[in-house]
C-alpha cells in the first residue's frame, strides 16, 4: 500500500508519551523501544503516520526511539490546507531560523538537552540523530552535545530561501566541523536528484564543510512514490521524503534500501547489532 492511500490518522498507542523539560521548555515526547537511544525528528507538518512508521521501523531494528512534537498535530495524516497552515506558523516561529541568515534555530538547543537525557536513561556508546525535511539539518547542529555520535540528515529543506544554505551560524558551523573531524564522525544525507527543496548545491556545501565525513546519497526522482499524501503532492511538489511520504515498501525498492543503510549506519555507530525491520 503506498502512502497516499492511507487516509486515517495515527494514534500513536504504541509510544509512551512523556512531557520533556530542557533549561525551562517543556515539549511532548513519544517513546518507545529498547536499546541505544535514538532521536527521530518530525518532518513538515509533524508527526505524520509515515513518521511514526519510520519511528517503529528503527524501534523495531534494535533502538529505542525518542519522538519529540515539534509542529502540527501529532499522528495527523497531511491533509493540504492544515498541514499549510502548520508550515506558516512554524516558519514564522522563534524556535525555527526557516530563511537565510537566520542562524541555528534555537530549538536545536533543547533537542541537544532531549539527546543528553536519552543518552542518560539509555547508556550505550551514544545517541542517534535523523532529522527530516524541516528538520534535516537539526540532526547535524546537534552534534555540537557530545552524546551525538551518529547523525543523519534527510533532505534538510532549511533555509528555505538559499538553496546553498546549511542553517547554522558561523560560530556553529565551525564548531561542527571541529567535533566531526575531532571525533572521526560520519554524516550520513540523503536527497532525491530533482528535489526542489534539498538541491544539488546543499549537498555541495555540506561537503564544503565537512569534507569525506560527509556521505550524500541520492535516489533518482522516478524512484519516489507516486502517490504521496496530499501535502506532499499539492504543496511539495517534487520528489521529497526519501523514507517517509515518498518511500515505497517493496522489497529491493531503492527508498526501502535507504532505510536499511540508516539504520545500518545506526547500527554501527552505536555498538548495536540491530536487525532488519519488519515489514
Amino acid at each position: 500500500m503506498t502512502s497516499g492511500q492511507k487516509q486515517d490518522d495515527d494514534p500513536l498507542d504504541d509510544f509512551g508519551r512523556r512531557d520533556v523539560e530542557v533549561e525551562g521548555v517543556g515539549k511532548r515526547v513519544y517513546v518507545s523501544g529498547a536499546g541505544p537511544a535514538v532521536v527521530v525528528m518530525p518532518e513538515m507538518p509533524g508527526i505524520s503516520p509515515d513518521v511514526a512508521r519510520f519511528a517503529r521501523w528503527v524501534r523495531d531494528a534494535g533502538f529505542s526511539v525518542y519522538v519529540p512534537s515539534l509542529f502540527g498535530v501529532d499522528g495527523a495524516y497531511p491533509r493540504t490546507a492544515p498541514a499549510e497552515g502548520v508550515q506558516r506558523r512554524a516558519c514564522v516561529a522563534a524556535e525555527f531560523r526557516a530563511f537565510a541568515g537566520g542562524g541555528t534555530s534555537p530549538v536545536v538547543a533543547w533537542l541537544r538537552g532531549l539527546a543528553r537525557a536519552a543518552h542518560a536513561e539509555r547508556g550505550g556508546p551514544g545517541v542517534g540523530a535523523v532529522g527530516l525535511c524541516f528538520t534535516g539539518n537539526f540532526a547535524l547542529s546537534m552534534v555540537l552535545e557530545p552524546a551525538v555520535v551518529a547523525p543523519v540528515v534527510n533532505h534538510p529543506s532549511l533555509p528555505l530561501d538559499d538553496p546553498a544554505g546549511l542553517e547554522l551560524s558561523a560560530a556553529d558551523a565551525s564548531a561542527v566541523a571541529d567535533r566531526v573531524r575531532r571525533d572521526g564522525l560520519k554524516v550520513l544525507a540523503y536527497r532525491f536528484e530533482d528535489d526542489r527543496w534539498c538541491t544539488g548545491r546543499r549537498f555541495a556545501a555540506y561537503r564544503a564543510l565537512l569534507g569525506d565525513a560527509f556521505d550524500g546519497r541520492v535516489l533518482p526522482a522516478g524512484a519516489a512514490n507516486p502517490d504521496p499524501p496530499p501535502f506532499f503532492r499539492d504543496a511539495v511538489g517534487s520528489a521529497h521524503s526519501v523514507v517517509t511520504a515518498h518511500l515505497v515498501d517493496t522489497a529491493g525498492h531503492p527508498t526501502l534500501r535507504a532505510r536499511d543503510e540508516i539504520i545500518a549506519f545506526l547500527a554501527e555507530r552505536l555498538g548495536n547489532r540491530g536487525t532488519t525491520p519488519r515489514r
